[in-house]
């Protein structure tokens, strides 16, 4: 069962259970992979690696409202995007550790042959393509830094 499909089951078993918040969340993530389906050049196809993208790009957008609402002290606002974020990260690969991040980075740096600052883009390149899922692109440019610098 692939990811699209999966998410339709959670939505039957959210409106069974009554629960609102999963249920709203379930919905904006089908409505963002069927958009992708019928984009342009799609062939109304979504692949999996395609699919985490998506849900990638929402867990940022939600993790990012929420801070702008605690800054601005709604914590009822930035609970329900927190809330929101949850049933978004259950479809998400498993997260890297920045340890286990920190480690891969050091690998990729010899491979590259990196050596200084002025090889970061090298070995972000690299980093990005193969943590993709994995690990969130500023996470992996901090750790890039911290490792060159």
């Amino acid at each position: 069962m692939n990811l699209f499909e999966t998410i339709n089951e959670e939505i039957k078993k959210a409106m069974l259970a009554k629960d609102k918040i999963r249920l709203e969340a379930l919905r904006g993530i089908k409505k963002e992979f069927l958009e992708a389906k019928v984009a342009k050049g799609a062939n109304n196809e979504l692949s999996d690696e395609a699919a985490v993208a998506i849900l990638q790009k929402m867990a940022k957008q939600r993790r990012d409202s929420a801070d702008i609402y605690l800054s601005q002290n709604r914590s009822d606002l930035a609970e329900t995007e927190l809330a929101q974020l949850n049933v978004i990260q259950e479809f998400l690969p498993r997260q890297m550790s920045p340890d286990e991040l920190e480690e891969a980075v050091k690998k990729i740096i010899a491979d590259v042959g990196a050596t200084s600052m002025k090889d970061m883009g090298k070995v972000m390149g690299v980093a990005t393509k193969q943590f993709a899922g994995k690990a969130e692109g500023r996470l992996i440019s901090e750790t890039v830094k911290k490792l060159l610098g």
